[in-house]
């Protein structure tokens, strides 16, 4: 049941209007059950794995309340076994494979090994980093244990984070669980401007972006080449960028159509003028989650320069290996991790007082200049995000060198220009305006007519190929 499909439509209107006429105790087990049937829709088979993963963190969650004893133990136990079953979902097809693949390095050959393949459940990785963000933060009193199981359940659940993100956090999700909803038509109004906003930049950006990526990276273009490589890498930026802001963007939506409220996930990532600031902006749910939960226990900056660059490349590679169990990723995140560990050594963080991102006095061309850099970098490091290998990646790379033009590249670059240049202008616009949703304030009429506007885009513009969201891969 994918976001940009006539399916989910046809699941979430009833589903809308069917809550807002039940109880708050009522809304809380309807959108429950609703979201299960959400879930089994996708694959049936991982229902008991995800209640029984919220069931034991459940329980668990109880015997590490203030107060008791063992409480440490129970939280080592609640880690071990929800990083063991993603372990298990997630890595074991790659971790078999990879030994596999040395071993016949090494000259073995005749070592059997384990003949399963396991199937990746559905949004695991998300609803797995919820469930740790809620033990530790109950184990850290910043939370106290959930009473109702109903309650958890509704947070671990909820079916517009649940395939592909956001990350909730616990403190800021679970109380709105709690309390008693109200329909306000307003932020429904602004929750249907979101999906809108949503299905433009998946269907029409990222979809389009998607045809010159795919032919680039598949070889349509012919050799690899500088051309190729610039034109495919660009693509593929948007293409991932307006699929998952997109999809976000629908997620929040919808989550407010139901009286939620879910924290932007993307801030105009493109226009960062660092990489310390791009992970500000990018994936905001995921990369504030490593922060808080692997980066500063690990110590984070407090230690030496050696001691933060090493923490900062151990979270970046697990942020990498997060995205996918395959070497490339691994490497995408490596690469990351040493970006910011050698941009902290040259640009040292402001002190705390100092305005963002240490953007100071620099004048527009300082500005945009960085913001090239950053964006071209990032580009180059997507190369190893979308290639199935390294070999592949490797090979797509080494084509910078070959300058040769062909005619049929700049059909590529005018179609990425069409629909890229738009969202650009969008963030620009966004950026300036320096608020989640620039148009709340403006009346009824205007953003009615910014709807069938947007009604006409999709209509129009949207691509051919239907493209799965790419996170729903992770």
């Amino acid at each position: 049941m994918l976001f940009d499909s006539p399916a989910y439509f046809l699941f979430l209107i009833p589903v809308v209007l069917v809550y807002w006429r039940l109880s708050h105790r009522g809304q809380n087990i309807f959108i429950l059950g609703a979201s299960y049937l959400f879930y089994g829709w996708w694959d049936w088979r991982f229902l008991a794995l995800m209640f029984s993963s919220t069931a034991m963190d459940f329980l668990v969650a109880q015997r590490i309340a203030p107060g008791l004893a063992d409480r440490k133990k129970w939280l080592i136990v609640s880690l071990i076994a929800n990083v063991t079953i993603l372990g298990i979902f997630k890595y074991f097809n790659f971790f078999v494979d990879s030994f596999d693949e040395t071993l016949k390095t090494l000259g073995v050959h005749n070592i059997p090994l384990p003949l399963i393949r396991v199937i990746l459940p559905p949004g695991i990785s998300f609803y797995t980093f919820q469930e740790i963000a809620y033990i530790v933060d109950v184990y850290k009193e910043r939370i106290r244990p959930v009473e109702s199981f109903v309650d958890y359940s509704v947070f671990i659940s909820l079916f517009p984070h649940l395939i592909a993100g956001p990350i909730q956090r616990p403190t800021y999700l679970l109380p709105q669980v709690q309390r008693p909803r109200t329909f306000d038509a307003g932020r429904g109004f602004d929750g249907m401007m979101l999906i809108l906003s949503g299905l433009i930049r998946k269907c029409v950006v990222a979809d389009n972006c998607a045809v010159v990526a795919n032919a680039a990276f598949n070889g349509d273009f012919g050799p690899s080449s500088f051309w190729v490589v610039m034109v495919g890498t660009f693509a593929f930026a948007w293409q991932v960028y307006g699929d998952f802001s997109g999809y976000s963007d629908i997620a929040r939506g919808s989550a407010q159509l139901l009286g939620f409220q879910f924290k932007v996930n993307f801030r105009q990532p493109y226009l960062s003028q660092r990489f310390q600031e791009f992970w500000r902006r990018w994936h905001i749910s995921l990369s504030t989650w490593l922060r808080d939960y692997v980066y500063i226990p690990l110590g984070g900056s407090s230690g030496s320069p050696s001691k933060t660059a090493r923490n900062l490349l151990l979270t970046m590679l697990l942020a990498g290996l997060w995205h996918g169990a395959n070497w490339t990723f691994v490497v995408f995140g490596a690469i990351h991790g040493f970006a910011l560990a050698i941009e902290r050594l040259i640009f040292p963080p402001a002190p705390s007082t100092a305005p963002d991102v240490a953007r100071g006095d620099s004048g527009w061309l300082a500005v945009w200049a960085q913001r090239v850099i950053v964006f071209n970098l990032f580009c180059l490091t997507l190369v190893f995000f979308r290639a199935p290998s390294l070999t592949e990646a490797v090979q797509f790379l080494g084509g910078l060198s070959n300058l040769a033009w062909r005619p049929e590249y700049a059909s590529a670059f005018v179609m990425l220009a069409l629909f890229a240049l738009p969202l650009f202008v969008v963030d620009l616009v966004l950026e300036r305006a320096n608020e989640e949703y620039p148009f709340a304030r403006t009346p009824y009429a205007y953003r009615t007519g910014l709807a069938a506007a947007a009604v006409l885009v999709l209509a129009f513009f949207s691509g051919t190929d239907g493209n799965a969201f790419i996170y729903f891969q992770f």
